[in-house]
Order: C-alpha cells, then structure tokens, then sequence
C-alpha cells in the first residue's frame, strides 16, 4: 500500500514517516510533500492509497484539497494529521472524518490505517469534507453524521428527536418520520452531543432532544412520551434533573 503525507513541518513528515514504517508494515512506500499543491502533484502521479493531510499549512488549508483536485480522480482514503484544540476535534468527530493528533503515537495511527484499509474503494470522503468545511466556516456545530450501508446522512440537531442504544447500535428517530440504526453504541452519541444543551440523557438507553418532549407523565414511576409519541424510560436517578430542567423550558 502506498501513503502520502502532506505536511509543511519537515520534523513532523520525519516523525509520521518513522511511526509508519515501526508499525505499519502494510504500507510500502511512503511519499512526502510540504505543501498543498505539491501534494495534490504527487497524488496525480503516485497514485497513493492513503494520505496522511495535515489541515493547516501556509497558503492553502488542507480542507481545500478537493478544490485542486477532480472529484472523480479521488481513488484513496484521507487522515487529518491535527494539532487542533479541542473545538476543531468536536468537527472531525460530527463529520465522520478520521484524524490523527499531533504528536503521533502508534495506537491512532495504527487505528487509523487499519480503519482506511477497511474502506478502500469506498469515495464518500468529499461529502463528509463538504459537511466539515461548512463546520469550520459555523459559529457553531449544527449537524452530525450517520453512516449508514449505503451513504452518510447528515442531520440537523433540531432534527434529532430521540436516540435508544441497541447493544453496540443505536436507533436514531428525526422528526422526518425516518429512523437508522447505525453501527456505534450511544456512549458515542451522548460523548459527541454532551455540550449541546437541547439533549439530555434521561435512562442509559435513551438520549432525547427536549425541544421535542410532548408530555411528562407522572404514574408508573414517570416516563417522557415525546412528539412522535414514543415513550421514553426516566431512570429514578435522572428524575429530579429531568424536571428542574423542563422547570426552565
């Protein structure tokens, strides 16, 4: 397998390219470019399998790859190599996008080239880098992303009626009336929506959206029934923050 790496620091390319061949054996070749445009030269003429992209470098933002470079000539999978706070993080994860920080350390890359061998041939990088870019230019986080068999569904927050964990799955109802269940346990969800406000954990399989909660009923220990009319279980635990919350509403 063939990598790139397109970074501007020449002590960060030496550091990735070292951690790659100690622990990457399925790569064999490794490429380097300092620059955007250099990169997307040596992607034309390489041909890689994997690019290691490192999002800010000066002159051009590693998001801009795909304004250098033809949608239809993307035939390799894409790692952002990050010393981001943890604001831009929040993004990669939203937007499905794989990155690795800076400095390196074996277990992320190791994770990360183990995740792109699984999906070579699969092209949906350039909706999931249109979703990111859209973020970064965003005063604020509005949707996420769920992959699904066939594609990438990204959702508004608003959209997001109700979340209940399946095992390692979770059940994600809109209010369009349409529901996936995507391959991550709700830990991931309720980790990757915990600074947004609307929702609230009310039991350990359910994350809800309380701009989406229709009624609160008291018998039977309480339990939520939100606008779709799906009932929803209040751990005894989470009752007394549950109805200071909707005190506020």
């Amino acid at each position: 397998m063939k990598a790139l790496i397109i970074d501007d620091e020449r002590k960060a390319r030496s550091v990735l390219r070292i951690v790659i061949e100690e622990n990457c054996p399925s790569i064999t070749q490794i490429n380097e470019a300092d620059d955007l445009l250099s990169g997307i030269a040596l992607i034309k003429e390489k041909q890689p399998d994997l690019v290691f992209l490192d999002i800010e470098m000066p002159e051009y933002f590693g998001l801009e790859i795909f304004d250098f470079l033809e949608r239809d000539a993307y035939t390799f999978q894409l790692v952002f190599v990050t010393a981001h706070d943890e604001y831009a993080l929040e993004a990669f994860k939203l937007n499905a996008v794989d990155y690795i920080l800076k400095p390196t350390k074996p277990c992320q890359l190791i994770a990360a080239v183990d995740k792109a061998i699984g999906q070579m041939g699969n092209t949906q990088m350039v909706q999931k880098l249109d979703e990111l870019k859209k973020s970064f230019k965003q005063p604020q986080f509005k949707k996420v992303a769920l992959p699904y068999d066939t594609g990438i569904k990204f959702v508004n927050f608003d959209e997001l009626v109700l979340l209940e964990a399946d095992g390692m799955y979770t059940k994600i109802t809109t209010t369009h009336k349409k529901s996936w269940t995507v391959s991550k346990p709700l830990k991931h969800f309720s980790e990757l929506l915990y600074n947004q406000k609307i929702f609230f954990k009310p039991h350990r399989s359910f994350l809800i959206n309380l701009n989406h909660i229709g009624e609160y009923i008291k018998k039977d220990g309480g339990y939520i029934v939100m606008d779709n009319g799906q009932t929803v279980s209040l751990s005894p635990l989470k009752k007394e923050d549950f109805l200071a919350l909707i005190a506020q509403l």
